[in-house]
């Protein structure tokens, strides 16, 4: 989608997402965001590949007039078999982005102002400070499971983890990572077994160089996450930001007037009845008090993937 550059534009965000749907979603909800929040003298780029492109291409394109995208020629594998060697396909976005990726930035005709990217492109915090450019790291899933992450030496010594973690200590509980409460080693996210074993040392590495951003956003609900998120504030050196969920929830519309628990989807100020996401059908026949589970700690489940 073309956007001209024009004379007011005084911020260009680029945003660079992990070429994952899981991750390009989240990236794309918080352009809009930002887009909603400013959007008179703001240009917003978002870089993906030309496959990727042509998928976002496909779908519906709600996105505001000053968000644009821009293309890296195919240099990973495809999209469309990427699940078959998982490992292969990690490492190709460390070792063949780089490259492309500066040279876009480089030929803008409006220089980039600030560079949002996903925590696990860990090249970019380099690549910022080359163009003297600053980075925003962007965590597309939960604070929480960061912090795991984050602590995984910690967890390591109190021998939680390994290819032995099932024989007889999947139900102990770990109970000492700063602000996250008690859980199970079962409960570990897949970094620390099964196939995220295979690409853990460099997913540790990304998770470890998140602080050499300028800042460091979440997405994330401050009220759920309180405690870990003001642990990982007192430890990091970087600022820390929950930017909130990453479903487009601010494309609903808001009736104040419309009491809590009506059943009318309408009346509830959500739209008509083909608009209305099925979540918030499923959302309308919960039990008064009932408890949101979202699986392994992570946003990335209610993203709209």
């Amino acid at each position: 989608m073309a956007v001209p550059a024009t004379t007011t534009t005084t911020c260009h965000l680029v945003a660079l997402p992990y070429p994952g749907r899981g991750h390009i979603n989240p990236m794309l909800n918080l352009c809009n965001l930002i887009s909603l929040s400013r959007p008179s003298d703001l240009l917003i780029t978002v870089v993906v590949t030309e496959e990727w492109l042509g998928l976002i291409g496909s779908d519906p394109n709600p996105n505001p007039t000053n968000i644009r995208f821009a293309t890296i020629p195919n240099v990973i594998p495809s999209e469309l078999n990427r699940g078959s060697d998982f490992a292969g396909f990690f490492r190709s976005t460390l070792t063949n982005l780089e490259d492309p990726v500066e040279k876009l930035l480089r030929r803008m005709e409006i220089p980039a102002t600030v560079i949002v990217y996903d925590t696990y492109l860990m090249w970019i915090s380099d690549l910022g400070k080359r163009l003297k450019i600053p980075v925003a790291s962007f965590f597309t899933m939960s604070a929480t499971v960061f912090s795991m992450c984050y602590q995984s030496d910690l967890i390591l010594r109190n021998g939680h983890t390994g290819d032995d973690y099932l024989s007889g200590k999947d139900e102990e509980v770990i109970d000492y990572i700063p602000g996250v409460p008690p859980l199970r080693v079962a409960d570990l996210v897949t970094c620390f077994n099964g196939k995220g074993k295979e690409v853990f040392q460099e997913a540790l590495k990304a998770i470890l160089m998140a602080d050499k951003a300028q800042f460091l956003l979440f997405v994330s609900v401050y009220e759920l996450e309180d405690k870990v998120i003001d642990a990982l504030k007192s430890e990091l050196s970087v600022p820390v930001y929950a930017i909130g969920p990453s479903i487009p929830y601010y494309k609903l519309r808001n009736d104040e007037n419309t009491p809590v628990g009506k059943s009318d989807k309408t009346s509830r100020g959500y739209g008509n009845d083909e608009n209305t996401p099925d979540y918030l059908e499923w959302l309308d026949r919960q039990p008064e008090g009932s408890v949101l589970y979202i699986s392994q700690g992570s946003f990335l489940s209610v993203s709209d993937a």
